[in-house]
């Protein structure tokens, strides 16, 4: 026995009930990170796609006036 009266196995059982504590937690956060990862890949891909589209009418815009 332990100074505060704790057995070994006691002791054991706790420990492993605090990491699955810890495992369900972690696992949670690295769900939540997923899930945020995604929305910035979609904000991202919109963004690109805006800008490429932007360029592509400055583009039609310049040969159009160009040919003109």
């Amino acid at each position: 026995m332990y100074k505060n009266g704790k057995t070994a196995l006691t002791r054991i059982e706790e420990h492993e009930k605090l990491c699955r504590y810890m495992q369900r937690e972690t696992f949670k956060k690295i769900d939540q990170l997923h899930e945020r990862i995604v929305r910035l890949e979609k904000v991202i891909m919109v963004s690109a796609g805006i800008v490429i589209a932007a360029m592509g009418s400055i583009i039609v815009t310049l040969l159009t006036a160009v040919i003109k």
